[in-house]
């Protein structure tokens, strides 16, 4: 059995929509709602990590856990490897799930679902793709494709991760979602690692992982969660959250 542990890293920093994390959504701060659609999912603990006393104290207030990580860190992977370690210094946990902390709208069920790969021990890391289905994301970069063989109906080995329109030819394309569930040894792994020469090409860290031979398995789900990065997508959120019942 394994033991998963939830982090979500949040920082302020964002050129589009600054101070993002705190920003109200259907009466809570847009961490908070990420941290509540977590709890929801109910696969273990869960925790953010950021640099930004204002979300820890956000968080505290909500009745969540943050733990303070330092500010320089390159990227999520790195800040959630050193909550990690100040969190469970004694290994308890050995499967970490990443969630953005950008995703207020996510389905719980989504993020369990990505630990089902893990039940074969040949998979270092778990992650989500979605069909596309608006044709304007097929050949849109922000949109990240995922390229993968197929093992079972709805999982894949992933081969390839491109901002690129791919793979070629007729049939569906997967828009890659940035939900990852890592074994423990294979995130220390990671991020022990220099980048990669296909990660700064593309731009995708996941690619680091596939180049040093790490697997990673895929799965499909029916909806891609909303990543809010600008004021419309602030308000789309809104939107949705507030028709929950």
């Amino acid at each position: 059995m394994i033991q998963p542990l939830v982090l979500i890293p949040a920082r302020m920093a964002s050129s589009r929509l600054p101070g993002k994390p705190l920003a109200d959504i259907a009466g809570a701060p847009m961490i908070v709602q990420v941290m509540r659609r977590a709890q929801e999912a109910d696969v273990g603990p869960v925790v953010v990590a950021t640099d930004t006393p204002e979300i820890a104290e956000a968080v505290a207030k909500a009745g969540g856990t943050a733990v303070m990580t330092r500010a320089d860190h390159p990227s999520g992977s790195d800040r959630i490897h050193e909550a990690l370690q100040a969190i469970d210094p004694d290994a308890r946990h050995d499967v970490i799930v990443n969630v953005q902390g950008d995703l207020p709208t996510i389905n719980p069920a989504i993020i369990a679902a990505a630990l089902t790969p893990l039940a074969d021990q040949a998979v270092d890391i778990a992650t989500l793709a979605a069909v596309i289905t608006r044709a304007e994301e097929r050949a849109e970069p922000s949109v990240v494709k995922a390229v993968g063989t197929e093992l079972t109906p709805g999982r894949l080995r992933a081969l390839y991760f491109t901002r690129a329109t791919a793979p070629w030819g007729e049939g569906p394309l997967l828009h890659h979602i940035g939900l990852y569930a890592w074994r423990r040894d294979a995130l220390r792994r990671f991020i022990a690692l220099p980048p990669s020469p296909l990660e700064r090409r593309e731009n995708l860290e996941q690619l680091r992982a596939l180049e040093a031979g790490m697997r990673i398995d895929i799965v499909v789900v029916d909806d891609v969660p909303l990543g809010v990065d600008t004021p419309h997508d602030l308000e789309r959120a809104r939107a949705v959250l507030a028709a929950r019942p």
